[in-house]
C-alpha cells in the first residue's frame, strides 16, 4: 500500500506547473490500473504493514477515490482555461486523494479519524475558493460545523477504546463485553459523527447547501467519495460493537424510514438542478444507512454496492448539470427546460443516468437495492411502506428531472444548438460504464465479510 502513496505524494510537486495538467492525469490513470491489477479479491485483508492494510472493502473505496479523482479533472477543464488558480486547484485534488487513500486504507482506528477530518480541509477550500456564489462562505461554515460537532465525542470514544480494548487495530477488534451505562455512552460517541458524514435525516442540511454552492469537482467528490466515508467508518466500527448496536439500532432506523421519504417529496418541489440531485443523495444514503444497521449479511455487502453505485451514478448527473450550466448560465429548472432541442446529443445520457438513479436495470444501483431492500424487509417489515414510498417517489423524480430539463418549450434566449465536446461525452461514458459492467463483478462486494 505504501508504493501507492508515495507515487500520489511524488505526483504533486507536478500540479504546480499548469502545463503538466494532463500529465497528472495520465500519471492518476496509471496509478489506476496499478491498483486494479494489484488485488488478490480474497477474503483476507493483504498487504498489511506500516499502519496500512487493505482488505476489499477498502480496496473498492480507493479505487472509486482514484477514479472519480481522475474524472474530477477532466470535468475541471474551465479551471484549467481561464487559469482561475489551476495550479492550486490541482495541488488540492492531489492532496484530497492521499487523504481519502489514506483514510481507507488505515488499520488503526486512530489514523482513520485523522485522515477523515483531514479530508474535510482541502473539501472546504475547493468550495471557498472555487464556488459559484458569495453563499459558499455559508455553504463551508455549515460542511465544517456539522461535521467538527461530533468530532470530539468521535475522538474521546476512540480512546476510550484503546483504554478498554489495548489496541486500535482493526484487524484485532473483537465484541467489546458490556461496560454498563458507559457502553451506551461510548456507542453514540462513536456512531454520530459518521451519520452526520453519511449523512442521516434531520443532521442533513449541510449537503444540499455544499453541494449548490460548490463547483463541479467539489460535487463530484462529495457526492462520489466523502459521503462514503460515514458509511466506510459505520462498516468498520459496527461488527464490535454488536451487543448494544443490536438494541439502539432502532432509533437511527426509524428516523430514516420517515427521513427517506420526506427527502424524496422534496425533492419533488426543488428547482434547481444540482439540489434536486443533492437530496436525492441524502435519500439514497438513508437506504444504505438503514441496511448497514440491519446488521446483517444483505444489509453491509448491499450497502457496498449501493455507495459504489451512487459515487458513479450521482458524480455523473452532477457533471450534465454543470455541462448545462457552463451553457445557459443557470441551474434552474424554469430555464433549463427544453434541452433536447439545444443539445440532442446530451439527452440520451440524460436519460442513461437518470434511469441508474432510480435503479433501473441492470445498473450496480438495482444489486444494492435489491440487496438491501431485502435485508431491510427481513429486519422489520414495518418498514415496507417507506421503502415502497422511497421506490416510487425515487422514479418519480428522476423522471421529473429527466423530463423538466430534456422537453418542453425552451428558453427564450436559446437560439442555437450545442452538441457539446468529445471530453464531455468521455466524461460522462466514464461514469455510466463501470456503473454497468460492474454487476457482472459483484462477487468482491459479498466477500469482504
Amino acid at each position: 500500500m505504501l508504493k501507492y502513496l508515495m507515487f500520489m505524494l511524488f505526483l504533486m510537486p507536478l500540479g504546480f506547473n499548469f502545463k503538466l495538467w494532463w500529465v497528472v492525469q495520465f500519471c492518476l490513470i496509471s496509478i489506476c490500473f496499478l491498483f486494479m491489477m494489484s488485488n488478490s479479491m480474497g477474503m483476507v485483508p493483504w498487504e498489511v504493514g506500516y499502519y496500512l492494510w487493505s482488505d476489499s472493502l477498502s480496496y473498492s473505496l480507493i479505487l472509486l477515490s482514484i477514479w472519480i479523482v481522475i474524472l474530477m479533472i477532466m470535468a475541471s477543464e474551465g479551471v484549467l482555461s481561464s487559469s482561475f488558480y489551476s495550479t492550486s486547484f490541482i495541488s488540492l485534488v492531489l492532496l484530497l486523494l492521499v487523504l481519502l487513500y489514506l483514510s481507507f486504507s488505515s488499520s488503526s482506528l486512530f489514523m482513520f479519524y485523522f485522515f477523515f477530518e483531514g479530508s474535510l480541509i482541502p473539501t472546504l477550500f475547493l468550495i471557498l475558493g472555487w464556488g459559484y456564489q458569495p453563499e459558499r462562505v455559508q455553504a463551508g461554515m455549515y460542511l465544517l460545523f456539522y461535521t467538527l460537532f461530533a468530532s470530539l465525542p468521535l475522538l474521546i470514544g476512540i480512546f476510550y477504546l484503546e483504554y478498554v480494548k489495548g489496541s486500535l487495530l482493526m484487524i484485532n477488534m473483537s465484541s467489546v463485553m458490556d461496560l454498563g451505562i458507559t457502553y451506551y455512552m461510548w456507542y453514540f460517541a462513536l456512531v454520530v459523527a459518521f451519520l452526520i458524514k453519511m449523512p442521516m435525516f434531520l443532521v442533513h442540511l449541510w449537503l444540499p447547501k455544499a453541494h449548490v454552492e460548490a463547483p463541479v469537482s467539489g460535487s463530484m467528490i462529495l457526492a462520489g467519495v466523502l459521503l462514503k466515508l460515514g458509511g466506510y467508518g459505520l462498516l468498520r466500527i459496527l461488527y464490535f460493537m454488536e451487543n448494544v448496536a443490536v438494541s439502539m439500532n432502532l432509533i437511527w432506523f426509524g428516523i430514516s424510514v420517515v427521513g427517506i421519504w420526506s427527502v424524496s417529496l422534496v425533492c419533488l418541489r426543488q428547482v434547481d438542478v444540482k439540489s434536486l440531485i443533492a437530496y436525492s443523495s441524502v435519500a439514497h444514503m438513508g437506504l444504505v444507512l438503514m441496511g448497514l444497521l440491519t446488521m446483517g449479511l444483505w444489509g453491509f455487502s448491499g450497502a457496498l454496492t449501493l455507495m459504489i453505485a451512487h459515487g458513479l451514478c450521482s458524480s455523473g448527473l452532477f457533471c450534465l448539470a454543470n455541462i448545462s450550466y457552463e451553457r445557459l448560465g443557470s441551474r434552474s429548472l424554469l430555464i433549463n427546460r427544453g434541452m433536447l432541442s439545444f443539445m440532442p446529443s446530451l439527452g440520451l445520457w440524460w436519460f442513461l443516468l437518470s434511469i441508474a438513479n432510480m435503479a433501473a436495470p441492470p445498473t450496480l444501483n438495482l444489486l444494492g437495492e435489491i440487496s438491501l431492500l431485502n435485508s431491510i424487509v427481513g429486519w422489520s417489515w414495518l418498514s415496507m411502506l417507506g421503502l415502497a414510498l422511497l421506490s416510487f417517489f425515487s422514479a418519480a423524480y428522476s423522471l421529473y428531472l429527466y423530463s423538466y430539463t430534456q422537453h418542453g418549450t425552451p428558453y427564450s434566449n436559446l437560439y442555437s444548438c450545442w452538441g457539446g465536446s468529445v471530453r464531455e461525452y468521455l466524461l460522462l461514458m466514464l461514469h455510466w460504464l463501470p456503473l454497468n459492467l460492474l454487476i457482472f463483478f459483484a462477487g468482491p462486494s459479498f466477500l469482504w465479510l
